[in-house]
């Protein structure tokens, strides 16, 4: 049977369906007032710091993202950590909550495709995230006005945009994988657990296992200097595969203008560089844009194995 119309007709109204519904949940309440307290308590530490340490930068107000005060993080390392279990919280039970609510074939009654329904509850649960990510930036960037009491040049918008888009990007992968275990899965708790599992292992875990694997499969040999550059290529390959590094190879290029390489820098990247000299914004972004490209693909791979799987999936009323 020829399906007909836009496969996409009804994503606009199930988004903001998804979206009304985070946005009034008292558990997105509960989420969202823990990130403002703990993002404005790290941005707070930074300004102090930065009055306390810091002497006349060009880039002074990137460090609002990046300095931090014992014992709160940086607001560049809080949001690498918090914004998976946001993420997490909005799409653990988006597709397997109208199974167990038996809304799915009430859903799938009206004049909408399944396309349209799993692609609707992605994007209204990222309106979400960037609606918050962007009321934390705006406020960070206001609060660093006020209290350090000079605006950001256009190097520093432009450098913030980007790890913006960054940030959200890292946010679609978590969101994907929610998404991703709550179709696989029929239980919401099975699937936040699941979910959970995987940000552990990949964001607290990957840092031991990188290592142990790249020594398995490119063992150092004594008598051959080389093998110690294979194994730590092998090393990287393979901690890039978590989203937590990926974002935090991001983070560092884009925020730190003086930074250079995402790894140890050879002496060809040194050739005509001014030592102590900021990286031209356009550098920064050739840099870091295999990293972004991977957050992208995660995002998208993860989507389309929800989405096969909610393809082949029956429903009954």
């Amino acid at each position: 049977m020829q399906r007909k119309g836009s496969p996409l007709t009804g994503v606009g109204t199930v988004a903001l369906k998804e979206a009304a519904d985070h946005m009034t949940s008292a558990r997105m309440h509960l989420i969202m007032l823990l990130v403002l307290l703990t993002a404005i308590g790290a941005v707070y530490g930074a300004i102090d710091r930065i009055r306390d340490t810091t002497a006349e930068d060009a880039y002074l107000f990137l460090k609002l993202f990046t300095v931090a005060r014992e014992p709160l993080p940086s607001f560049a390392a809080f949001l690498g950590f918090l914004l998976p279990l946001v993420a997490i919280a909005l799409g653990f039970d988006a597709i397997n909550g109208e199974f167990s609510r038996r809304t799915m074939s009430r859903l799938l009654a009206q004049p909408i495709y399944r396309d349209a329904v799993l692609f609707g509850k992605f994007v209204g649960g990222f309106i979400v995230i960037a609606i918050a990510l962007l009321t934390l930036w705006l406020l960070m960037v206001g609060l660093g006005i006020v209290f350090l009491g000079l605006p950001p040049s256009g190097a520093d918008i432009v450098r913030g945009m980007f790890w913006l888009a960054a940030t959200l990007a890292y946010a679609g992968v978590w969101l994907a994988v929610a998404i991703t275990f709550s179709t696989l899965v029929r239980s919401p708790a099975t699937s936040a657990l699941a979910a959970l599992s995987m940000w552990l292992v990949l964001t607290l875990f990957w840092g031991m296992i990188a290592p142990l694997l790249a020594g398995v499969i490119a063992p150092i040999d004594p008598l051959e200097p080389m093998t110690v550059l294979a194994q730590f290529e092998w090393q990287q390959a393979i901690a890039r595969l978590s989203p937590q590094t990926l974002y935090g190879e991001v983070t560092t290029l884009l925020l730190d203008p003086a930074a250079r390489s995402v790894g140890p820098l050879f002496m060809h990247q040194l050739q005509g560089a001014v030592i102590g000299a900021p990286l031209p914004t356009l550098q920064s972004l050739v840099i870091v844009w295999p990293q972004f490209s991977g957050l992208v693909a995660a995002m998208l791979i993860l989507f389309t194995l929800a989405y096969v799987v909610f393809q082949r999936q029956e429903v009954r009323a």
